[in-house]
Formats: C-alpha cells, sequence, structure tokens
C-alpha cells in the first residue's frame, strides 16, 4: 500500500510538472501571469490582462497611465469588461447576427488584452504576432465577440494573436478645452487610440514572454478598427512598432471623411457641456456614463445637434488624415493588405485601388487588394458590412446560418492568407503563389467566394460591388 500510495504521487509529480512546463508562470508589466490550456493542444490563452491602469476616476479622459501592479501569480482565465457602450438592440441585424448584446459587463475599467499562443515562455521563439482591433463605429462592440472567437486556429499556424479593447464612445473621444488645458501635450480627445498606442506598446515590451518577435507585429482591424489601423499606420507615436497592416471594410484612399480638427471638436462638446451647465471637469468626471449619453440625447432632441464621438485631428496623435499623410508617403513603410466586402456600406473600391497603385509608386513594400464577396447563406443580405469576420477567425460554429462545406473551406484559405501575412508581408506566405500584389501595371483584386461546396479564390481588375447600405 505505501509503493502504491508513492507510486501515485511520483505520478501526480510528473502530471504536474508537464502542466507547469507546458503553462508556465510569465513576467510581465504587472507581475506575474498565467494562463488557461485551450482544447487545441498545445495553445495557451491568456485572457484579461491588463495593459494600462484602469481609466476611472482622475484618470478618466487621460491618456493611459501604467499598469498598477498586482501580488502572486494572476490566472489570466477570464475576460475583462468590455468599454462602456450601449447594449446591443437584440432584434437589429447585428443583435440577431452575433447574439452577444447583454452577454458580458460594459464599465470604464476595460483596458484589458487577450493572447493565444502556442509558445509560452519560449522567448526565443519569436514569432510572428497580431493585433486585432474591433470595429463598432469607435461606440461599441469589444474584442472578444463569438465571431472573433479565432485564437486558436491563428496560433495553432504559429501566429500570436493578441485582442485589444479600448475606450468608446464620449469615454474614449471626448475633447473639450478643460481637457486640453491639464494635457501636457495641449490636446484631447483620441482616449481610445491612445490605448491602442499603450496596447502595441505593452506588446513590443511583453510579447517576447508569449513567444512572439516584438519587431514582428502586425495590426489588423475592420470597419471603425480598420479606421483605427490606419491611424496608427499615420501617427508618430505608433508607426514604427508596427510591421504589416490589414485594413478591413473601413479604409483606403478617400476625402468622404476629412477629419475632425480639435478645435472644432473641443467647440463642439464645450457648447454641448454649457448647454447643461457643466463648467468644471471634477463634476464632468463625476457623471455617470448612462447620463453622459443622455445629454448628448437630449442635447441633439434640444438644438437638432448631433455630438459626433471619433478620432480628431490633434498634431499629436493624428497629424492629419491617413489621406493626407498616406499621400505625403509618411506612413508606416510596411506591407498592406486593404479590402471590403461585395454588399458594404459604401462602394470601397477606387479608395483601395488608389491606396495600392499610391504605394506600388512610394514604395518597394507590396500592397494587397481584396473582395469578399461570398453572400452569406440564410438571408439575402448578401456579402454585408462584417460578414467576413465569420472566416477571418474561423468561427462559423457560432452562427445560425447554414453554412456548408466551401464556407468551411473558404474560412481554412482565409486565415491562411492573413496569418502569412502576418509572418511573411505576403498572403501565399514564403513564395510567389495565386495572389499577387496590386500595382498600376497589373491592378489586380483577389475575390474570395465559394462556388457550391467549394472555396473560389480568384484575381480580377474588375471587382463587383453589389450594393450595400446598412442591412436590416
Amino acid at each position: 500500500m505505501k509503493r502504491q500510495i508513492v507510486f501515485l504521487l511520483f505520478i501526480a509529480a510528473l502530471v504536474l510538472g508537464s502542466c507547469s512546463g507546458s503553462n508556465p508562470v510569465l513576467k510581465i508589466e504587472g507581475g506575474q501571469v498565467t494562463g488557461v490550456q485551450t482544447p487545441t493542444k498545445g495553445i495557451i490563452a491568456y485572457k484579461g490582462i491588463p495593459f494600462a491602469a484602469p481609466p476611472v476616476g482622475d484618470l478618466r479622459w487621460k491618456e493611459p497611465q501604467p499598469v498598477i501592479p498586482w501580488e502572486g501569480v494572476r490566472i489570466a482565465d477570464k475576460y475583462g469588461d468590455a468599454a462602456s457602450q450601449v447594449t446591443w438592440d437584440p432584434q437589429s441585424f447585428y443583435g440577431r447576427e452575433w447574439q452577444a448584446s447583454g452577454s458580458v459587463p460594459f464599465t470604464e475599467d476595460c483596458l484589458y488584452l487577450n493572447i493565444w499562443t502556442p509558445a509560452a515562455g519560449k522567448t526565443g521563439k519569436k514569432l510572428p504576432v497580431a493585433m486585432w482591433i474591433h470595429g463598432g463605429g469607435y461606440r461599441e462592440g469589444f474584442s472578444y465577440e463569438p465571431e472573433m472567437d479565432g485564437g486558436e486556429d491563428w496560433a495553432s499556424r504559429g501566429v500570436i494573436l493578441v485582442q485589444v479593447t479600448y475606450r468608446l464612445g464620449v469615454m474614449g473621444f471626448f475633447s473639450h478645452p478643460l481637457l486640453s488645458a491639464e494635457s501636457p501635450e495641449g490636446v484631447s480627445g483620441n482616449y481610445g487610440l491612445l490605448d491602442q498606442v499603450a496596447a502595441l506598446k505593452w506588446i513590443h515590451n511583453n510579447i517576447a514572454q508569449f513567444g512572439g518577435d516584438p519587431d514582428n507585429v502586425m495590426i489588423f482591424g475592420q470597419s471603425a478598427g480598420a479606421g483605427s489601423v490606419q491611424s496608427l499606420c499615420a501617427s508618430p507615436l505608433s508607426k514604427d512598432l508596427i510591421s504589416k497592416a490589414i485594413i478591413m471594410s473601413g479604409g483606403g484612399l478617400s476625402d468622404i471623411r476629412p477629419g475632425i480638427l480639435l478645435d472644432t471638436a473641443q467647440l463642439a462638446n464645450k457648447v454641448m457641456m454649457d448647454f447643461f451647465n457643466k463648467t468644471m471637469l471634477d463634476e464632468m468626471r463625476a457623471l455617470p456614463f448612462d447620463t453622459l449619453l443622455k445629454m448628448s440625447a437630449d442635447y441633439t432632441a434640444a438644438t437638432g445637434k448631433r455630438v459626433m464621438w471619433g478620432p480628431v485631428v490633434d498634431n499629436y496623435l493624428m497629424t492629419g488624415t491617413f489621406s493626407s499623410v498616406a499621400r505625403a508617403g509618411a506612413i508606416a513603410d510596411i506591407p498592406y493588405m486593404i479590402g471590403f466586402t461585395a454588399n458594404d456600406m459604401i462602394d470601397m473600391t477606387k479608395p483601395v485601388a488608389d491606396f495600392c497603385a499610391l504605394r506600388a509608386e512610394q514604395s518597394s513594400e507590396p500592397a494587397y487588394a481584396y473582395l469578399f464577396a461570398r453572400p452569406l447563406p440564410g438571408d439575402t443580405s448578401g456579402a454585408f458590412h462584417s460578414s467576413d469576420l465569420w472566416y477571418v477567425f474561423h468561427s462559423l460554429r457560432h452562427s445560425w446560418r447554414p453554412f456548408n462545406a466551401g464556407d468551411d473551406e473558404l474560412s481554412n484559405r482565409i486565415v491562411d492568407f492573413w496569418t502569412n501575412f502576418a509572418g511573411y508581408g505576403n498572403p501565399n506566405g514564403s513564395e510567389d503563389g495565386v495572389w499577387t500584389p496590386y500595382t498600376s501595371a497589373n491592378p489586380q483584386f483577389m475575390v474570395l467566394d465559394v462556388d457550391g461546396d467549394r472555396a473560389s479564390l480568384t484575381m480580377t481588375d474588375k471587382p463587383e460591388f453589389k450594393g450595400g447600405g446598412f442591412p436590416r
């Protein structure tokens, strides 16, 4: 009996040793952390890692501050709270599509990131890293919605996926003269973008602990996330930290959005706050999020003026619009991939083509263009804005739609393209392949579609936008 107990203890020690070896304790900014094993063998997930101090109280509407240290080993097994925002209507198109409304808490304490890696603790591995920035009009959304559940698929292909949460709406993009006056840089607004910059710097300083290469960090995002990618690639605060970028349904070379100037944003918000006799920073910072939302709505109802929350040209983070900085040849000189969906909100063919042609003139680094053309099965909404997210993260299993084998194959091919691009700056991988860069002499888009039960991948110089808008 004694020998049996000793043997069992020996086996238990071996098991524990094996677990600790594959899921090591890592030392990062703030303290020690350990992750959780995922269902995919060899992939460790780290959820809810703080990359900055909670932006609450006196830190509301300030640049993100350093992480507050913690004691002991933090078990990163739960997602952090999503940013304060309006709860989605579950009966709206996107409420039905994502089925995520009300599933997570929305709070101001939201500066967390999530990591999936196959090389935890292997500092010499130097795997490529991809930082994901979610969309939602700078007003809503969070990085771990069901359609973005793709960390295991990306990590199993040798790319470390990092999801980032950032401040939204009034909490992320509020400008006011009093806020600018207290800022060392003399600016206000863009707090959500500054959160993204802080996350990018955190990755640069800490990702080696997870087996990542701090000098090989791709950023990618969709919709407002794509706009964020463009801002980061144009910003003097961040562009040197980026090695590749993917811009999905939210970019290109265009003057449609000329950009909000700091003075304009400050004045608009001051007029609104004066309307409610709010003239002190302390009282503004004490207002609950719901109260701020109601004030904005009441102000619009009373005056007919709508307050916009979004990026501001402040001559600090943003020295101009993405298009103006790109035309000046001052964006990050890196490989780009850029595209949109066939039933997107607007036709982006020309902005995408113009951007790729400009890059071909300015740089030896390639630019790849694409059109996601697969009409999603289950209704008549087509390849609507955001429909490609199911495929980019191979998250079809979470959807109510009747996807077939062709959809699964297309999703796997897209994940291959995106992860290859993260590693090599080439969606084909280390060798030339089916997807050629866009140039003026060879103006080719990759069309991503399904033909029956097979994926369809074709190059064309005439991508077909089929009409869009906001699906209902």
